[in-house]
């Protein structure tokens, strides 16, 4: 009986800790200040935690539709870590925006490739900034938004095909497609295609054109899938 008591506290104890790390308890922020007709964006991480976090990685990203509906984006990304309560900041953008303009910014921030925390904004034009408030990623009217965050040419080379592939295919989707890569040893890395905090498609890179093409078309194939299964699940909330 005493040695069942023992076990079971190992095991509570074991348990305490995966539940400690699983709780990353980092906030991301996005800060804004207007200066004419210029907006100044910074992306913040506060770490709410009495423990140091690192192996984090961020994303800041910008998407500004003219008045035209042309689009036009911009983003930063890197990785950091954060001290004990520590609040940092990550990056800046810089964007111009005259009336009648729209710009939807968003922060990721990502441990071991897991979304932990997210923040984003829409700024309607210098003179009204819309109170921040988190953005459901299936209610921005935006088709084909694709977010890239990778790290090497074959990265680069694999988003190229996708993007032109997925522009030309007619497809429209109103969910937001985040493509990341991670290194990994070799001269290859692993990408993810990433839907609604969701990996839907990965692979091993390898410096071969016709696979990385191939690639491109498997996960555009992936994505229709999830999408066809997407709508699906709504429509039945809808009933």
């Amino acid at each position: 009986m005493k040695i069942f008591r023992v076990i079971i506290m190992l095991f509570a104890i074991q348990l305490n800790g995966i539940i400690i790390y699983a709780q990353q308890n980092i906030n991301a922020k996005i800060i804004i200040q207007t200066v004419d007709n210029l907006i100044d964006i910074k992306g913040v991480a506060q770490n709410e935690d009495v423990t140091y976090k690192e192996g984090l990685t961020y994303l800041l990203y910008s998407l500004k539709k003219g008045v035209g509906g042309n689009y036009s984006k911009n983003s930063q990304s890197g990785e950091f870590s954060l001290s004990p309560s520590e609040e940092k900041e990550l990056s800046k953008l810089k964007i111009n925006i005259q009336k009648g303009e729209e710009c939807k910014v968003f922060l990721f921030i990502r441990k071991d490739d897991e979304l932990i925390s997210k923040d984003s904004v829409v700024i309607k034009s210098a003179e009204a900034i819309e109170a921040k408030k988190f953005v459901n990623e299936g209610d921005i009217e935006i088709n084909g938004l694709v977010i890239e965050d990778v790290k090497t040419k074959l990265g680069k080379d694999f988003y190229d095909y996708f993007y032109q592939k997925i522009s030309t295919s007619g497809s429209q989707y109103n969910f937001i497609i985040n493509i990341t890569e991670k290194p990994s040893i070799g001269i290859g890395s692993k990408i993810s295609i990433v839907i609604d905090d969701r990996i839907i498609f990965e692979f091993m890179t390898r410096p071969d054109d016709e696979f990385i093409q191939a690639a491109a078309n498997e996960a555009l194939r992936y994505i229709g899938i999830y999408s066809n299964q997407r709508k699906l699940i709504y429509k039945n909330k809808k009933i």
